[in-house]
């Protein structure tokens, strides 16, 4: 598998209060113990199939690391991410990605691995080096709820399969949420990016459904922490308490992996264009700090220049066919 991943785009202001755009995300998916081959093949295929979406949705090799098997241990988990403490800048983005078994024994949990296993502190103070203002971190596991508590705060969305510490009964969450990356129903708002928020929602509602389909009780109900409050939603949206940071992350989109056209000229635009769309999907992360007319002029200035950079391709390309 790849060790490395790529970039979603991120803004920030300088000292002189412009937007400056910035470039690098970081993605490390880590697949624990399953306790028996069955969940072992499930959790490697859901590793696996997060990895190939990536690629899918332009994130690269260099910044993608995964871990499975005997490299899934805590040694290796904070070694990855102190490798992005060395590479992420401030303005810089970080993913992570647990697939496996997770336990509560009332008072601390704990993701599965080889050798000693993780729990919320472990997470939270390898992440404390990261200088990436941005994190975000996903755990699909059983008994994940309490790393939204110890996760939480600013910059951070966390989500997690279970409501509580006790639902301690493997999840059907990662594999929804694995879907979510290959399937054009999970992209709501069809913008051909899919967000956190919307990865999460899709992952959600399928689960719910599945457990009604099989007239069984629900033993998981997933939650999604970005407001830094340390309570996750159940019911999170874009303009609610939670859920506002989560809808500004994707990792990137299918036009960011499609092939580029070879006439240097339409090459050029169709870069232009990828930048232009990342960066209004990255001013999203700053809306809430920045003031409100700031933020609207700001959004108003890149989305006419995406539009006129839209007319511009389709003009040149419509002018060249036959």
């Amino acid at each position: 598998m790849p060790s490395g991943g790529t970039a979603a785009r991120s803004v920030c202001p300088d000292v002189s209060g412009d937007l400056v755009l910035m470039l690098k995300a970081f993605l490390l998916i880590v697949v624990g113990l399953a306790g028996d081959p069955e969940h072992g093949e499930l959790f490697t295929k859901w590793g696996t199939s997060l990895a190939e979406s990536s690629a899918k949705v332009g994130v690269t090799s260099d910044r993608l690391i995964y871990l499975a098997d005997k490299k899934a241990t805590r040694d290796e988990v904070n070694s990855a991410l102190a490798t992005f403490a060395k590479s992420a800048a401030p303005e810089d983005v970080v993913y992570v990605v647990l697939f496996g078994h997770g336990t509560f024994d009332g008072s601390t949990a704990r993701f599965n691995l080889t050798g000693p296993d993780m729990t919320p502190a472990d997470f939270d103070a390898a992440l404390r080096k990261v200088p990436a203002r941005n994190v975000v971190f996903v755990n699909t596991a059983s008994a994940s709820a309490p790393f939204v508590e110890a996760l939480s705060g600013q910059g951070r969305t966390v989500i997690t399969a279970t409501r509580t510490g006790s639902q301690q009964f493997a999840t059907l969450f990662g594999g929804y949420f694995v879907e979510a990356f290959a399937t054009a129903a999970a992209d709501a708002d069809k913008n051909g990016r899919l967000s956190m928020l919307e990865a999460f929602e899709y992952a959600r509602t399928e689960v719910a459904r599945t457990y009604k389909e099989q007239g069984l009780l629900a033993t998981e109900q997933a939650l999604l922490d970005d407001n830094g409050d340390k309570t996750g939603s159940q019911t999170a949206t874009a303009t609610g308490a939670d859920g506002k940071l989560a809808a500004a992350m994707s990792l990137g989109s299918v036009a960011d992996a499609a092939p580029l056209p070879e006439d240097p000229k339409l090459r050029a635009l169709y870069l232009e264009r990828r930048d232009l769309e990342r960066r209004v999907e990255s001013l999203r992360l700053l809306k809430d700090s920045m003031p409100p007319a700031k933020y609207a002029s700001e959004l108003e200035r890149l989305v006419t220049d995406l539009a006129l950079k839209t007319r511009e391709i389709r003009s040149i390309e419509g002018d060249r066919k036959p």
